[in-house]
């Protein structure tokens, strides 16, 4: 279980001990180590950015008698900001932790799943089907692994391997808060002339995406989702967590791109700092935002 420090992969690692696996509990510094151990729960030390720290999970699971059932890929960063604004280096952390960072545990772990004919459980998102405004680098490592997930799955199925797909919706974990601080971080950092076209908009999804986390999921309601994943008999390829995840894959598909921008953005407009809403001006500004390209 990569990710294991705090939210659903803690949850799900409590949830998977006390169904009695022994979970290796990826996570990156040790006072999160010491909060995790327990009975059933084996920290290790793990960035999956980090060759080294990759390669020795390897060789532990490599040592152990026991077979590996399954490998949760869980480990996630959530960076929200206008396309034309987030450096290069955040597109690239971005998709080093969301994407590369899972193929890499994936490429040393699968000698001993398809020894165990175990499986992958890869942790996206609902931003992995639909992206919205400001999360071009994080929709887009998600669309990215669900493409992974489909092409692995088709490789692998014939060898005994299964791989699913776990797609949260809002839930209730740290991670959104650090994305609204690390949104904000990023905003401060804009132009004049970027401030003006994208300022009110980032604030409004901060807004949007703090009530939406305040209303979801809990952890504990999503890491039973992803413990569903890893012990059914024959698992779907994919799972929703959540209500609203499972509404938005449901209908989203049955939409155009144009309906779909006018329903995100009457969502999003709800948002915006009062002070923005109801000026001519700023809201032909921002339609192509709201109504936007293909």
């Amino acid at each position: 279980m990569t990710g294991a420090s705090t939210g659903m992969g803690a949850s799900a690692a409590r949830e998977l001990a006390r169904q009695g696996f022994h979970v290796l509990a990826g996570v990156r510094r040790d006072r999160d180590a010491d909060a995790i151990r327990s009975t059933g729960i084996e920290p290790v030390i793990l960035d999956i950015t980090e060759s080294e720290q990759v390669e020795a999970l390897a060789a532990r699971v490599a040592d152990d008698p026991r077979a590996l059932h399954a490998l949760v890929n869980n480990a996630g960063v959530q960076v929200n900001a206008p396309v034309e604004v987030l450096p290069m280096s955040e597109w690239r952390r971005v998709f080093e932790v969301n994407l590369f960072g899972h193929i890499a545990v994936t490429q040393a772990l699968l000698p001993a799943l398809l020894r165990s004919k175990g499986r992958v459980i890869n942790i996206s998102s609902v931003g992995g089907k639909f992206a919205m405004a400001t999360y071009g680098a994080y929709a887009g490592a998600k669309f990215a692994l669900e493409a992974v997930s489909d092409s692995l799955r088709r490789e692998v199925a014939p060898l005994g391997v299964q791989v699913v797909v776990v797609e949260p919706g809002g839930v209730r974990t740290e991670m959104a808060a650090r994305g609204v601080e690390t949104a904000n971080h990023l905003a401060a950092q804009m132009t004049p002339e970027q401030d003006e076209r994208y300022g009110s908009l980032v604030q409004a999804n901060n807004k949007l995406m703090t009530s939406g986390t305040a209303s979801g999921l809990t952890a504990d309601a999503a890491a039973r989702v992803i413990t569903r994943a890893v012990t059914t008999r024959r698992p779907r390829t994919r799972y929703t967590a959540g209500r609203d995840a499972a509404l938005i894959m449901r209908l989203g598909p049955m939409l155009s791109d144009r309906t779909l921008d006018r329903v995100l953005a009457a969502n999003l407009r709800r948002h915006y700092p009062k002070k923005a809403v109801g000026r001519r001006v700023l809201h032909e500004r921002l339609r192509p935002l709201w109504c936007g390209h293909r």
